[in-house]
Order: structure tokens, then C-alpha cells, then sequence
């Protein structure tokens, strides 16, 4: 309604524009794509991925199901769908691409997706494959995407990490606090099996360790000073940060990743914050 508005439209006509009208998605979506590669594409800008989610009651609307719901901080009866956004240091925003998130028991009930209006190949992927997919596809349009960030729903899965290192993507990443690696990379270790099997690695020595736990004990953050960040001023006054950092080695599969760097931080006010 606020974009009819501002160009003077009845909502409903653009209600019926984008709900009715018969247009190639995939056409627009490599056009935009164009457009910002050829217009807007910056060393600086960043791709971020995140996801959408929208109230729903009832069965009939494409992928509605009882799950964690964003708009309310909790799981309820609602759709979801995956983002790509890009937004550049010149104040340029605009949205890439998006997916909808179908569920598993969808995905297995052709007949209700039939009825859903949703394609033969749409099948469920989980969120960060999508938007792996939504990252590839503008890549493979021109989009310049030096960085990408996301939250910690994305964060939190070292597949993502791993294929994101695949692509020579750089990226800065919430992660959660329970997530595994190690400070101090270790030794990988060849375990032989039987013949047909081959040889699975392993590594030698410390178990991976959760992030809080690294950054409450281990010397490469004990023996760090906070640093100060000025956020912002707000309110109440300046918003103050303090952080560390270290290297740090995700745990894919029992497996060390490349190098990463593990920024921990807190509110200079509230270290619970």
C-alpha cells in the first residue's frame, strides 16, 4: 500500500498487479540483477541474507505450517521465505532475490502443492541452501557481492560456512554461542579402515570447543584487553561496545575449516547484554 500511495495508485491495483498479472519471474529477477551490476555494482557493498515470515491461518497457503515464526518471536501457523538483499556504501538498497521456504511434509504431498499453485521441481531445501542458491544466482548474473552477512540462523550451520569458503566468498557472520571449533588449529590424523572404505580423517589432540567457552578461558582471549567501540548516540546516551577477537577454526564434520576470525563482544554497561 505505502508504494501505490506514493505513486498516487489505488493499492488494490497494484494488489491485482502482482497477485494476477502473468509476468516472467525469472526474467525480472535477471534484469534487476543487470541493472544493479551495471548501475550500482561497488567494491564495498554487501549482499544480506535473511528471512521473511508472514501470519497465516488455515492449509491452503504455499508453505503455511506451524513454525518458527520471525514476526512474533515464536512458532506459529505462518509462511517463510528466504531473502537477498544489497545495499552499498553510496545509500543504494535494494532486494535481489527471494525464495519461498517449503516445508518437508509439503514437499512430500505433490497433490497439495499441486492445488498450491507450486511447481513439480520446487522441493524443500533448507534455508541456508536457498540462500546459497539466491547468492549464486546473482553472482552468476554480475552482481558484485564482495561481502554477505547474516544472522545467526544462518550462521550457526558449518555446511554454510564451508561452501561460502568454496566460492572465496567473504562474509562476516553471527554465529551462536554454543558453536563448535577450535582457537588453535589441530593436527589432522589419517585412520585407516577396512580397503573399501578407504581412509577417513580425523584430528589428533583438543575436541572442538563452544564459542562462549573459548572466549570465557582460552589465553589467546584471557590475556586480551576489551577493546572500546562507539556505536552510536542514542536516548540514554552513547552506545559503547567492547570486543576481542582470535583465530579461529570451524568444526565441519569433526573437520577444521580455514582460518577464520572470531570476534567476541558485550555492552560496555551491561556485559550480559
Amino acid at each position: 500500500a505505502p508504494i501505490a500511495l506514493h505513486f498516487g495508485t489505488p493499492p488494490r491495483t497494484l494488489q491485482q498487479f502482482l497477485s494476477l498479472a502473468h509476468w516472467d519471474e525469472d526474467r525480472m529477477r535477471q534484469r534487476m540483477h543487470e541493472r544493479v551490476a551495471n548501475g550500482h555494482g561497488e567494491a564495498d557493498a554487501v549482499g544480506l541474507i535473511d528471512e521473511t515470515s508472514y501470519l497465516k491461518k488455515g492449509r491452503q497457503t504455499p508453505g503455511v505450517k506451524r513454525q518458527h515464526c520471525g514476526a512474533v518471536g515464536k512458532k506459529d501457523n505462518c509462511t517463510v521465505s528466504v531473502h537477498l538483499a544489497y545495499a552499498a556504501p553510496r545509500g543504494f538498497r535494494v532486494l535481489l532475490d527471494g525464495e519461498l521456504f517449503l516445508p518437508e511434509d509439503w514437499s512430500e504431498d505433490r497433490e497439495r502443492c499441486r492445488k498450491a499453485g507450486i511447481p513439480q521441481d520446487m522441493v524443500y531445501r533448507p534455508k541456508w541452501k536457498i540462500a546459497l542458491e539466491l547468492r549464486d544466482r546473482a553472482v552468476a548474473n554480475g552482481v558484485p557481492l564482495p561481502w554477505l552477512t547474516f544472522d545467526e540462523g544462518y550462521g550457526r550451520i558449518p555446511e554454510f560456512h564451508q561452501e561460502l569458503d568454496r566460492r572465496g566468498q567473504r562474509y562476516v557472520a553471527e554465529v551462536p554461542s554454543n558453536f563448535y571449533g577450535w582457537c588453535k588449529r589441530p593436527e589432522p590424523l589419517h585412520k585407516d579402515h577396512h580397503p573399501e572404505a578407504g581412509k577417513k580423517m580425523k584430528v589428533k589432540s583438543l575436541a572442538a570447543s563452544r564459542a562462549d567457552d573459548l572466549a570465557a578461558h582460552s589465553p589467546v582471549f584471557t590475556h586480551q584487553s576489551w577493546k572500546d567501540f562507539y556505536i552510536k548516540d542514542s536516548d540514554k546516551g552513547p552506545i559503547v561496545w567492547q570486543a576481542k577477537f582470535a583465530v579461529f577454526y570451524i568444526s565441519c564434520q569433526g573437520m577444521p575449516s580455514r582460518p577464520h576470525t572470531l570476534i567476541v563482544a558485550r555492552n560496555a554497561l551491561d556485559h550480559h547484554a
